[in-house]
């Protein structure tokens, strides 16, 4: 299926069906299936000396950032919850639903930050990497073994959600080293 960046019944998309969720499922996120099989496989791609085409990482710090990202997600890494002047509802509509790729740069909270000390530190990239697969197939298992906790950002968010912003997160992260 071709990637909308519409809503169903919102007259752009004359070929999809007009059911609720159809624009969720046109969209990349971790509950399709052939979307979470792409994130492991290019996962699968990146090696410790994968070069980064942006910022400071190096490929075995990103694994670890990534499997820090699944720790928040479901509740076991504890962040301050961010400041800021934005709402949180329309800053995440924007980071998860808006047709952009997500730019280069974006400050990372402290407690994730593998440069400022504050992510998990890498250790042996095979045993990394295989940490961070338990931590994707864990995240998108049914039932869940774990509660949503309000996102530092963007404060509580459905399952929905939670799934497109695993994606994009992953996504953005696996583009910085060409996977």
């Amino acid at each position: 299926m071709k990637q909308a960046l519409f809503r169903a019944g919102s007259g752009g998309g004359k070929n999809l069906p007009k059911r609720p969720g159809v624009e969720f499922l046109a969209m990349k996120n971790l509950r399709n299936l052939k979307d979470k099989k792409e994130i492991a496989r290019r996962i699968d791609g990146v090696r410790p000396d994968s070069p980064r085409l942006w910022g400071k990482m190096s490929a075995h710090q990103m694994i670890c950032h990534l499997s820090d990202g699944f720790r928040l997600y479901m509740g076991e890494k504890k962040v301050a919850p961010a400041g800021g002047m934005y709402p949180s509802k329309v800053l995440r509509w924007i980071a998860l639903w808006a047709p952009m790729k997500w730019p280069h740069g974006f400050k990372t909270m402290p407690e994730l930050d593998q440069q400022a000390g504050g992510g998990s530190a890498p250790v042996e990239f095979a045993r990394d990497v295989r940490e961070l697969r338990n931590l994707l197939e864990r995240f998108v298992r049914q039932p869940r073994d774990f509660s949503w906790q309000a996102h530092p950002h963007f404060g509580e968010m459905s399952e929905r959600d939670w799934m497109r912003l695993a994606y994009l997160h992953a996504d953005h992260h696996l583009r910085q080293f060409g996977a």
